[in-house]
């Protein structure tokens, strides 16, 4: 059994390489993400979404990582190759044994809005 920190930094390093199938080892089955545009309860509508989003994404560079039980906050900025430029994220990840059963994503997304749009 791994600790949450260690849960999510997996996560992370297999999203940075585009190894999706990696990530989704990573994920409860009934994973709960909350973010600015997009509700899922299930891990694989999540991963499709980031699949769709991988493109924009010149780097991610960590600023911090916060660990308290089974929490994980990590903050960052997404450095994409869209007008909408860099964004600083703040992830809030919650781990049950060695899997993520929530995400909650907080952004400003108005510089994004127009990519989401219908």
């Amino acid at each position: 059994m791994t600790n949450a920190r260690e849960t999510v930094n997996g996560f992370q390093k297999a999203l940075g390489k585009g190894d999706f199938a990696g990530a989704r080892k990573y994920l409860d089955d009934h994973l709960r993400f909350v973010g600015p545009f997009e509700t899922f309860d299930r891990p694989e509508p999540y991963l499709e979404s980031l699949q769709r989003l991988h493109h924009i994404i010149v780097r991610i560079e960590p600023k911090k990582m916060f660990a308290d039980g089974n929490d994980v906050c990590l903050l960052y900025d997404m450095v994409t190759n869209t007008p909408a430029g860099t964004a600083f994220i703040s992830e809030w990840h919650h781990v049950e044994g060695d899997k993520i059963t929530a995400i909650r994503v907080v952004f400003d997304p108005r510089p994004f809005a127009a990519m989401f749009k219908g």
